[in-house]
């Protein structure tokens, strides 16, 4: 039997739980969200403003999925099958693919000031062996502030060194670690070398610009590590050339972060020594300068400096925003990182699309760059980036143009078809002295 549900504009319904939490009340003491439950029958949405991700819209759409997996996706007219469906009647609003967000320490930190809640980077420069998979706190109350802008799945990355060490894909929900892991050890992070360095004068106490003197020592002692990794037998054991092993078998990607054209030059042709099949340049301030190197050897581009001061004070001052416009039409595959901000403002990445938009790119297009491009350029397209048949069921639902702050407001969201809360610390905040205040006469 068909069953149906009528989903009002004022929020009465169950497009999530944390949804009528925000309607209804909520637990004074709800911060973190529960994880949610399995998909427990199949759901239907309809009516609503489908967009793919991949640059497609279906003004009047239909998605099923079940046991979290997309079973169709369709305008209403082609009379999809709803029997046996929990359907849910969206009329007008938007329904996108979860966003992805590429490198963040999301669920490594939770308070910058305070060191004990900082796990995202280790002591030395050679950290190649370092999981960030373990180190994932799903109980992070930043997570939640992610989720309710659309940020569904986020490669979570370790920092500092040469090496920082692997990075894994994680769904921003479940119990632990293991739970949360889409693709775990997906890449290992190497930091470029900067060729120059900043420091204080002793004589003027002013901060300079000089070369950096350890560039050299820094470049031989990575060639020093791949070669040896390139050669190693397992004996004697070497965790570190151990993980290094991912890079030659093509069971992971080598992250490149650079963002000067000289230092992007000098990394890709290191890189280019070795038999490593997948790179990917993330940073990429300056990677416009140097597009045909890039486009020869097939590198895509995370660009991470939408929001950004031009670097220079002769640059135009929306030189940034126009950049994934201009990237884009050189022919490189672009997608869009946080990397570039604190971790609290990493939430703001369907806006950097947004500001794409504005300057040059398409809306779908620009949505592209943080769905289908981040998935494709994460090596997770076939699970998620696009809303197609066979793909999990990463889903929210929106009232409002999601790239656009003033108007973006989710209202619900699954991942792999689990209706999850998006209840958080925020909304609890905003109850809580709402309630306070709204008494009171001006």
């Amino acid at each position: 039997m068909e069953k149906h549900m009528k989903v009002l504009f004022a929020g009465l319904g169950r497009l999530s739980s944390g949804f009528i939490v925000i309607v209804f009340g909520a637990s004074a003491f709800a911060l973190v969200p529960q994880p949610a439950a399995d998909q427990s029958e199949p759901i239907a949405i309809v009516g609503a403003i489908i967009h793919i991700g991949n640059g497609e819209v279906i003004a009047d759409g239909v998605i099923t999925f079940s046991e979290g997996i997309i079973t169709a996706v369709a305008a209403v007219d082609d009379g999809i099958d709803l029997s046996n469906h929990l359907v849910i009647d969206l009329q007008g609003s938007h329904v996108y693919p979860g966003f992805v967000l590429p490198n963040t320490s999301l669920g490594l930190t939770e308070v910058g000031a305070s060191r004990a809640t900082a796990d995202f980077q280790e002591e030395g420069d050679i950290n190649a062996s370092v999981r960030s998979a373990i180190a994932y706190n799903t109980d992070s109350e930043i997570i939640s502030t992610h989720r309710f802008n659309g940020i569904l799945t986020a490669q979570v990355t370790p920092q500092g060194g040469l090496i920082s060490g692997s990075s894994s894909l994680m769904k921003l929900d479940g119990w632990n670690w293991e739970d949360a892991a889409l693709r775990t050890d997906d890449g290992i992070h190497l930091y470029w070398p900067g060729l120059k360095t900043r420091r204080r004068n002793a004589d003027t106490f002013r901060f300079e610009t000089v070369d950096n003197e350890k560039y050299a020592g820094a470049v031989q002692l990575l060639h020093s590590l791949f070669q040896s990794a390139q050669s190693y037998t397992g004996e004697p054991l070497n965790l570190n050339l151990q993980a290094m092993e991912s890079l030659f078998n093509g069971s992971a990607k080598l992250y490149i972060h650079a963002d000067e054209a000289k230092e992007i030059i000098s990394a890709v042709r290191f890189a280019r020594r070795y038999p490593i099949a997948d790179v990917v340049l993330v940073g990429g301030r300056e990677a416009l300068m140097v597009k045909d190197l890039l486009l020869a050897e097939d590198i895509p581009v995370i660009y991470e400096a939408v929001h950004d001061l031009p670097e220079m004070a002769w640059h135009d001052t929306d030189g940034p925003f126009r950049m994934p416009y201009l990237l884009s039409e050189a022919g490189l595959k672009v997608g869009l990182g946080g990397g570039a901000t604190g971790v609290q403002s990493q939430r703001n990445l369907p806006f950097l699309a947004g500001t794409a938009a504005a300057y040059g790119l398409d809306p779908e297009r620009a949505l592209t760059l943080i769905t289908k491009n981040n998935a494709e350029i994460l090596g997770i397209d076939g699970r998620i980036g696009t809303l197609e048949v066979g793909k999990d069921a990463t889903l929210f639902i929106s009232i409002g143009d999601a790239l656009d702050m003033r108007t973006s407001q989710v209202l619900g969201a699954y991942i792999q078809g689990r209706d999850i809360d998006l209840f958080g610390t925020q909304q609890q905040l905003y109850e809580r002295f709402r309630d306070k205040y709204s008494n009171q006469v001006e």
